[in-house]
């Protein structure tokens, strides 16, 4: 009888303690999604809505980090990776800009033209425009209807260089396969193939901003540009700027603050208007490659979604801040990127 009852009491334990296991992240953080389990520990669960209770907890704790996680030093030190990796980026012969007139805050809703040239001086575009990673996004920006609430229909063509722009930019560069590497061995992505898909799909999968129509994604609203409310929303790219502007379509005419670097990547915050549209504060990193804007967005947005995501340039701090987009989801309920762009230091 007291054999049975020992055996009995160490069957009810594994039980409960199995049972447990199933909500808790107690020896889980950092593994991949497993449908097994009715929530998550691995570090996108934020984004996807299914951290189990005691995620925080058990995974990060109160110092912020935890096995598993990406910390703040992590995301410090695989940004000065693809930093270092960015060989694409513009050199200083390659690139010039005059950014003028500088404002404060409270002065960046003045829509003046408090500038009299343009902001960018001189771009060479044979040396960089002809690029796989440029050429694949110049290819995709203008596929797009700048007006919300104008649905968005691709061709066969337009949905192959979405495909191709993914594919250019974080399978055949060093600084997409740093990215993919660092994601790999956190627990985020099985694969290169799910890495790739999930990018594909968070960022040009289409949802509605304006009256239920499938008028935007996450990379049309910051890296072509939209008009919402009668405003520039989003444009957080430097190539759109430049190409925009030397069109005669864009009108640069203040900056609100300037990145402490002397080389590209640099950021700048700009005041602008779009053929007749304005936009109080159009943040972006000036200089980067393709692959590096894709890089450091879709990385702060898997590690830090809704949140200020804290890197490290040069040994100088870059802060993201990113939003979901919470109105609709895709897959597993994994949520859409709404924006990210460089915020004010």
């Amino acid at each position: 009888m007291k054999l049975a009852a020992v055996l009995v009491l160490c069957v009810t334990l594994f039980c409960q303690g199995n049972s447990n296991s199933l909500d808790s992240c107690r020896g889980r953080c950092g593994y991949g999604t497993d449908s097994g389990f009715s929530c998550q520990c691995n570090p996108s669960c934020e984004r996807y809505g299914d951290c189990c209770s005691d995620y925080y907890a058990e995974c990060k704790g109160s110092s912020g980090g935890g096995a598993g996680t990406i910390t703040d030093a992590e995301l410090k030190s695989v940004s000065e990776a693809l930093y270092a990796l960015d060989s694409n980026k513009a050199s200083a012969s390659q690139l010039s800009i005059n950014p003028q007139t500088l404002v404060s805050d409270s002065q960046t809703s003045l829509e003046k033209d408090l500038s009299s040239m343009p902001l960018f001086s001189y771009v060479n575009e044979n040396a960089l425009f002809s690029k796989p990673t440029y050429a694949a996004l110049l290819a995709v920006l203008d596929n797009y209807h700048r007006m919300t609430g104008t649905t968005e229909n691709f061709s066969s063509r337009q949905l192959t260089e979405q495909e191709t722009f993914v594919k250019e930019t974080m399978s055949r560069t060093e600084v997409g396969r740093e990215l993919f590497t660092f994601l790999y061995t956190k627990g985020v992505y099985a694969s290169e193939e799910e890495f790739l898909q999930d990018l594909k799909t968070m960022w040009f999968g289409l949802y509605s901003r304006n009256n239920g129509k499938l008028d935007s994604s996450g990379f049309e609203h910051i890296f072509a540009g939209e008009i919402k409310g009668g405003k520039v929303s989003g444009f957080h790219n430097w190539i759109q700027f430049y190409l925009l502007e030397k069109r005669g379509e864009l009108n640069y005419y203040s900056h609100s603050f300037n990145g402490p670097w002397t080389s590209y990547p640099d950021i700048l915050g700009m005041q602008f208007m779009w053929e007749g549209y304005f936009k109080q504060v159009g943040s972006a990193v000036i200089g980067c490659s393709p692959e590096f804007d894709f890089a450091i967005y879709s990385l702060c947005y898997i590690a830090r979604p809704g949140k200020q995501c804290r890197l490290s340039l040069a040994g100088k701090e870059l802060i993201i801040q990113t939003y979901t987009w919470d109105n609709s989801s895709y897959g597993n309920g994994k949520k859409y990127i709404g924006s990210a762009f460089p915020a004010t230091p």
